[in-house]
């Protein structure tokens, strides 16, 4: 790989979103966006990320002996510790800066990686919201969602609960069988608009919020959804005390060595955009 090819896939040129675009996000919690990154770096990348989750995959049983969870996806985290080029990916200046962008802070630091492959047959992601595994007490979290392959619509991409990051934490399930039935008896009697934007290309992106409460449908087809994820926390935030087995555990996996009260910002959390 050239010097010119590894600048160009650092991919540190700016993705501009307008106005509209960044209040649309704040109001719904969640936002579709086209050509976040071009063909030729997702097709750079998915080979990278690929080779990495198929070697890690700590699945050992077939999909229909598993349970709801591990029906849901292979998931692979920390991908950027494993790979120089994935590093790349993850720490983009343009996928940070337009976190950043949309949730209206200063700067931005990762949280995790994860690659989520929904294989052939897989089964649904159940309705949740992804902070509840997170002991942090703000509403600055964010998450990149894009596939690095094409998504039919009969695959599926994922459903979001418009506006429901305004409820904030509304119970601690975490994903399962329960959170689908209680988030989606919840969504259905408050009558919250659901939205699903339908079949991506590789390099489109999904961005929200961590309080977003969002589903997946299964995967019916031959062909492996593959998806990367980054999530994003503003910098400056501080670890809260965990209040779940969940958040103890992810306090323990994401910020290492912290502790409730001192910044999020252990050597997993690195700062990748700033405006300073």
């Amino acid at each position: 790989m050239t010097e010119q090819a590894k600048t160009y896939y650092d991919m540190q040129n700016e993705y501009p979103l307008s106005k509209e675009q960044t209040e649309k996000y704040q109001e719904d919690g969640h936002i579709f966006l086209t050509n976040v990154a071009t063909p030729e770096e997702i097709a750079y990348y998915e080979e990278q990320i690929t080779s990495i989750v198929m070697e890690l995959n700590a699945h050992d049983k077939p999909v229909s002996e598993r349970d709801t969870y591990g029906k849901a996806f292979i998931q692979v985290g920390n991908l950027w510790q494993k790979s120089e080029e994935v590093k790349r990916f993850v720490l983009a200046k343009r996928f940070a800066k337009i976190a950043a962008d949309l949730m209206g802070v200063e700067g931005v630091r990762i949280y995790h990686d994860q690659a989520l492959f929904k294989e052939p047959g897989g089964g649904h992601t159940p309705w949740h919201q992804d902070q509840i595994y997170w002991p942090l007490d703000t509403d600055k979290t964010i998450t990149m969602w894009m596939p690095l392959v094409p998504i039919p619509q009969e695959v599926g991409t994922m459903s979001f609960a418009s506006g429901s990051h305004k409820l904030g934490y509304v119970n601690k399930q975490t994903i399962s069988d329960e959170s689908h039935k209680t988030l989606g008896q919840f969504i259905e009697g408050k009558g919250i608009p659901q939205v699903n934007y339908g079949a991506m290309s590789p390099g489109d992106a999904t961005f929200h919020s961590g309080w977003t409460m969002h589903s997946a449908p299964g995967n019916p087809t031959k062909h492996m959804r593959k998806v990367m994820t980054v999530i994003y926390i503003a910098d400056g935030l501080t670890v809260a005390e965990p209040d779940s087995k969940a958040r103890e555990s992810d306090m323990k996996s994401w910020f290492p060595g912290c502790k409730p009260g001192d910044l999020a910002a252990s050597p997993l959390n690195p700062l990748v955009y700033s405006r300073k």
